[in-house]
């Protein structure tokens, strides 16, 4: 066992930078390890669902790039000196089998490879809706994975219109490819919206927004729900949602990346993980423009990061954590 730095949520608003051990031993045949280079904190599932957990301890992470130190003797992806993208944790080291790494494109940055594992949950969404380009889609809520749905949907050729109640969000996508416009809150009677829809992107978790989506989308389309439902922000009614689903043919349901296989199978070609192949190409091939999403912290400084998501002082989306400040 060897020494590895991990964070670590304490308790309910408490993260910590602690020492803990991790396997050093030999390695399997297909195995690859190596030393953390970034971490994207995701401020939707890692706040709500560890930081202000109700059962402690927690270890968030969600993605991470490292360089790779070793490697088994049957791995052929990729090899020491390379950077790889896992679904890591946020700690100092990591360690998985080659099925769950991707070599990162020598011209793509650390900070930027994390955010493929943003990006492949709209991406799910993008390879199961029924409706396809130019079709008219509208985005709501426009945290990173919002901004990152309506970045890929407006690639791939379809209209979006994005909305959030937060100017700094909408201006964010400003110059982004495919966007229509960006609206303060979806109003189902906006003439732009309503029966002209053909998907509603649900990424904000709440359930106005979620009821707005299902009396704008036209008859027979799909509202998809990224954003997790983490907690009441309404008193609305089954009835409320009920109605419009019904009597509008609409298509509810999760958008919840995990109903792909993770890898490809013979007769399930799109997974999680070939999604995160094509979302680390684009990004290498500045299709997705990420610069302004996100600010740098050391890992040390974590406490400090998850406080400033939680209490909205953060200017951009999201927070990568720099591992080579405690690690070079």
């Amino acid at each position: 066992m060897s020494n590895n730095l991990q964070v670590v949520v304490t308790a309910r608003e408490k993260a910590e930078l602690v020492q803990s051990e991790i396997d050093s031993g030999p390695l399997g045949p297909t195995e690859v390890a190596g030393t953390t280079l970034a971490s994207v904190i995701s401020p939707g599932t890692e706040l709500n669902g560890m930081y202000l957990a109700d059962e402690f301890p927690q270890q968030p992470g969600y993605a991470a790039c490292f360089r790779v130190d070793r490697v088994g003797e049957k791995v052929s992806c990729v090899k020491p000196g390379d950077r790889a993208f896992c679904m890591g944790k946020h700690q100092s080291q990591q360690r998985f089998d080659q099925a769950d790494v991707l070599k990162v494109p020598e011209i793509l940055k650390s900070e930027h490879a994390v955010f493929a594992r943003l990006m492949g949950v709209s991406m799910a969404t993008l390879t199961t809706v029924s409706a396809r380009p130019p079709e008219r889609v509208l985005v709501t809520g426009l945290g990173p994975v919002g901004y990152l749905a309506s970045a890929i949907f407006g690639m791939c050729g379809y209209d979006v219109i994005a909305a959030d109640p937060e100017a700094p969000r909408r201006e964010a996508l400003k110059g982004v490819t495919g966007i229509r416009m960006t609206l303060e809150r979806a109003d189902p009677n906006h003439p732009e919206l309503k029966d002209r829809v053909a998907v509603v992107v649900e990424c904000s978790g709440h359930e106005q927004a979620a009821l707005d989506g299902c009396n704008i989308v036209r008859k027979g389309g799909e509202v998809v729900l990224i954003g997790a439902p983490w907690k009441s922000r309404t008193k609305l009614s089954a009835f409320d949602l009920l109605h419009p689903i019904f009597f509008r043919y609409v298509t509810l349901r999760t958008g919840w990346e995990w109903e792909l296989p993770m890898h490809t199978t013979d007769f399930r070609h799109n997974s999680i993980w070939s999604n995160y192949s094509a979302a680390l190409q684009w990004l290498s091939e500045g299709r997705i423009k990420i610069d302004h999403l996100y600010e740098t912290r050391s890992p040390r400084d974590v406490q400090q990061a998850y406080q400033d998501l939680l209490h909205h002082r953060v200017n951009e989306l999201s927070i990568v954590l720099a591992w080579t400040t405690i690690t070079a």
